[in-house]
């Protein structure tokens, strides 16, 4: 299994301004996995403490925060004596031991010749709901998702189909256009949880895809009640409950005005479980300070809503009409997905107060807001964003579908004409790239 994030722990690594790292994610994400790979590949030993299973080791950090007393634990715990520079030292499953949290900014302040890394689930909510003992300021931070679809086709063998993405060679992918769409078709139905991706990839056993996705389902719900009292667990379970209804529906939205609905939202989100993407009342940099009165809510995984909503393979990699309006649910669920694995981690969405028109993101470049429009399939009407267009005078527009890449001139009534380029769906991660280097309007 590759990942691409082990790039930037490389560029932690090497950073001159390097401080005790907190890799966050949801459960099953690949934390711990990732982290023993990298200490394996870019250091001579690692220092393995995981808090779950280590009752000695809790009660060390526990003691104080005397950073050389817990170094030389560390050492006797592990059988490897940490040594700056060449050992990486892992604590996992963080968020079973809070002192633990806490003496990473000792760390930072007395030893950061160390280099220490720790991952946990849930650690979103100890920093919303831990009080003082967060090391703000005292750590670097870096967010996990499941696995891109770059990822899942270099685990299913197409390494060179990669390649071509990340080097644009739209001309040479046109004769890969079919296997790449039965492939992303897989995708939507496995999703990017590595342990599902990695028995997919060996068996083709579409059977033990939802087996797998349907122990994670669960697990996530038993995390409802560990943390927090009965009655928010239910609160919490019925909103988690509601989401795929919610997608599936047209009007996709959340609104700020139920309150019921806020803590849910927020405990989920803080759990690294679902995703808010705010609606904006108008297209202006900052985004963030535009904001409406509703939100789309997206879950961890694209496989995971397929497996939460019941769906038959049958009905994913056939096409089959009964599908319906679902498909446009999972397809925004996916792109968002490659969004934020490729770094785009502020995300907003447009719709016109009286209009059924709507753009499904927004991405805010140097040089303003680039719209993008998501379709499932090839219906290339872009009604919505024809509406953006003329009402903001955009220049820029981006098109995700499952048509190829092609690049227009796209005519607007009584004003400058705007560039339009359509990316096809399986390319989707490149997205940021190219709206940060999209050319302006064709001469």
């Amino acid at each position: 299994m590759k990942r691409e994030l082990i790039a930037k722990l490389r560029e932690w690594k090497e950073s001159r301004r390097r401080k005790p790292l907190l890799l966050m994610g949801a459960r099953q994400v690949g934390k711990t996995w990732l982290l023993q790979e990298f200490g394996r590949e870019n250091y001579r030993e690692v220092a393995y403490v995981s808090f779950d299973r280590s009752e000695p080791m809790r009660q060390s950090f526990e003691q104080d925060f005397d950073v050389q007393r817990i170094l030389t634990n560390i050492g006797i715990y592990t059988g490897c004596s940490p040594k700056p520079g060449e050992t990486l030292i892992i604590l996992d499953e963080i968020q079973e031991c809070p002192a633990a949290i806490t003496s990473l900014k000792y760390f930072c302040e007395n030893a950061r010749e160390f280099h220490v890394v720790a991952a946990g689930s849930l650690l979103g909510l100890y920093a919303r709901e831990g009080g003082t003992g967060f090391p703000v300021g005292k750590v670097d931070m870096l967010d996990m998702y499941p696995m891109s679809f770059t990822e899942f086709l270099t685990a299913m063998g197409y390494e060179q189909y990669v390649r071509a993405i990340r080097q644009h060679d739209w001309e040479g992918l046109r004769v890969m256009g079919a296997k790449l769409e039965e492939m992303l078709r897989y995708y939507y139905y496995v999703g990017g949880m590595p342990e599902v991706v990695a028995d997919f990839a060996e068996t083709r056993d579409f059977v033990a895809v939802r087996t797998h996705q349907t122990d994670i389902l669960r697990g996530y719900q038993q995390d409802f009640g560990k943390h927090t009292t009965p009655s928010e667990a239910q609160h919490i379970a019925a909103v988690w409950k509601h989401i795929p209804d919610q997608l599936s529906q047209e009007r996709k939205e959340f609104s700020f005005k139920r309150p019921r609905r806020v803590y849910p939202l927020e405990w989920l989100e803080a759990a690294g479980l679902v995703h808010r993407v705010p609606c904006v009342r108008s297209p202006q940099i900052p985004l963030s300070a535009f904001p409406g009165e509703s939100y789309k809510v997206y879950t961890t995984d694209v496989g995971l809503l397929s497996a939460q909503c019941h769906l038959d393979r049958r009905v994913l990699l056939e096409r089959n009409t009964v599908f319906g309006q679902f498909k446009d649910a999972l397809t925004e669920q996916y792109v968002l997905q490659q969004l934020l694995a490729s770094g785009e981690n502020e995300l907003f969405y447009w719709k016109a107060e009286r209009a059924q028109a709507e753009v499904e993101f927004l991405l805010q470049t140097a040089e303003g807001v680039v719209p993008v429009e998501v379709k499932a399939e090839r219906n290339l009407q872009a009604k919505s964003l024809k509406s953006y267009c003329k009402r903001y005078g955009v220049s820029r527009a981006l098109r995700c579908s499952m048509s190829p890449f092609s690049l227009s001139q796209t005519p607007v009534t009584s004003q400058p004409s705007y560039s339009l380029l359509d990316l096809p769906l399986w390319a989707a991660g490149e997205l940021p790239r190219i709206a940060h280097d999209f050319p302006h309007p064709l001469s």
